[in-house]
C-alpha cells in the first residue's frame, strides 16, 4: 500500500451526470504514473481508498490530461460537508 496526503480544490465535471473531483498534484501524479502498471486494473483506472476527515470510501482514480482525478462520492462529501469550491485535505491510499 502507498499513501499520499495532499489538499485540493473541489470541482465539478459534467459528463452523463455531474461528478465532484479533486485533481492530484503534479508531483504526486508523477509518482503514481510510475506505480500505475502494478496498480491499474485496466484503462489506466487505479483502485484507491480516499479519506477526508473521519470518512473513508473506496473509489478509483481517473487518468485525465496526464494526471489523475480523485472522485468524491456523495458517501464522502455529505458526511464531511464538502461543497464545490472547497479546499479539502485528503489521504489517498493505493494498492490492494
Amino acid at each position: 500500500m502507498v499513501d499520499f496526503e495532499f489538499s485540493g480544490d473541489v470541482f465539478e465535471w459534467r459528463g452523463p451526470s455531474p461528478f465532484h473531483f479533486v485533481r492530484v498534484p503534479d508531483d504526486i501524479a508523477a509518482e503514481i504514473t510510475i506505480l500505475a502498471p502494478t496498480l491499474t486494473y485496466g484503462w489506466g483506472v487505479i483502485p484507491a481508498e480516499v479519506t477526508v476527515g473521519a470518512t473513508t470510501v473506496t473509489t478509483s482514480l481517473f487518468p485525465k490530461d496526464g494526471g489523475y482525478l480523485v472522485p468524491l462520492k456523495d458517501a464522502l462529501r455529505k458526511p464531511e460537508g464538502i461543497n464545490l469550491g472547497d479546499v479539502v485535505d485528503l489521504t489517498l491510499r493505493l494498492g490492494r
